[in-house]
């Protein structure tokens, strides 16, 4: 199956310190581990575009995407929160990560590939409709589900997250949006401390304990995900690909390991293959720890791409 892999350079030019843990090193591990697998020949490489005002718009207040605009610093580095900060690059980098999320939605629906992943940052599913935080400016998931919803006139889309992190930016977006149902499992009580309010029958929010491994993960993935999804029947499927939650990552506490990332694919995979013509688009969120985040990375697109 045709995998489009959508990436830009300029994504490595975001930068927010030599000690923190986003960092353009985690692009360059999963581009070192598709070129020593030999995955990076089976995909189909495409250049993230930048992202318009009307992509942006569709998930963003017009004011807040002006601020973020306004106050991209010509020389050194300005803070947006404790974690998240521009330097003269970022603003670039989070319009090409945005876009990658609209191109990759565009090729999917236009057949052109059967699924997308976008190797971007910053990522974005802390990012709310004005406010930006967790080291994320715009929602790209978000942004790329709106397209489908706006452009192409879909009726019902489906986000999973797996981060470890709660998507607290997309669950603000979309909460109240009858087309869009999210699915999600995080570590809790952990950053950003949401997730657990029941705002609405499609945000199914899974907390895991700390030190929850694959046995939890997969359980409240076929108790909770698979039931909702089959009910809503998605059109198209979108992926928050955090891959934090990795045993070898030491940010938090969950303990998946590749092929728990690899039998979560396969099951969304199947959802959309049965209801929305197998088209997915996913895109990275966290993964800290280079090695495993390269090789998460291999293992979810194996997983897409059935070899």
């Amino acid at each position: 199956m045709t995998i489009a892999f959508i990436t830009h350079p300029d994504c490595l030019l975001h930068d927010m310190g030599p000690m923190h843990p986003e960092s353009p090193a985690r692009l360059r591990a999963i581009d070192d581990q598709l070129i020593a697998s030999g995955l990076g020949n089976f995909l189909l490489h495409a250049e993230a575009p930048l992202a318009q005002h009307e992509h942006l718009e569709r998930v963003h207040a017009a004011g807040y995407i002006e601020s973020i605009e306004s106050r991209a610093p010509h020389s050194g580095m300005i803070h947006l929160d404790p974690d998240t900060a521009m330097c003269p690059d970022t603003l670039k980098a989070a319009q090409r990560a945005a876009g990658a999320a609209v191109l990759a939605t565009d090729m999917v629906m236009k057949g052109e590939a059967q699924s997308a992943f976008c190797s971007v940052r910053p990522p974005g599913h802390h990012a709310e409709r004005s406010r930006a935080m967790g080291f994320c400016l715009f929602n790209n998931v978000a942004v790329a589900a709106a397209h489908a919803l706006e452009h192409y006139g879909l009726q019902r889309v489906a986000i999973a997250d797996f981060d470890v992190h709660h998507g607290n930016g997309t669950e603000e977006i979309f909460r109240d949006d009858e087309r869009v149902l999210m699915v999600s499992t995080f570590q809790h009580p952990f950053y950003p401390y949401s997730g657990i309010e029941r705002h609405s029958e499609r945000m199914v929010n899974i907390p895991l304990a700390a030190y929850s491994g694959g046995k939890e993960f997969r359980a409240a993935v076929e108790t909770h995900w698979l039931p909702a999804l089959e009910r809503f029947k998605p059109e198209m499927l979108f992926i928050s690909a955090g891959f934090d939650a990795h045993r070898d990552d030491d940010m938090a506490m969950l303990k998946l390991v590749e092929a728990d990332y690899a039998w979560v694919t396969q099951q969304l995979k199947a959802v959309a293959d049965k209801y929305a013509q197998g088209r997915i688009v996913s895109s990275l969120e966290g993964g800290y720890e280079l090695h495993a985040l390269g090789r998460s990375v291999a293992t979810h697109l194996k997983a897409l791409a059935e070899i």
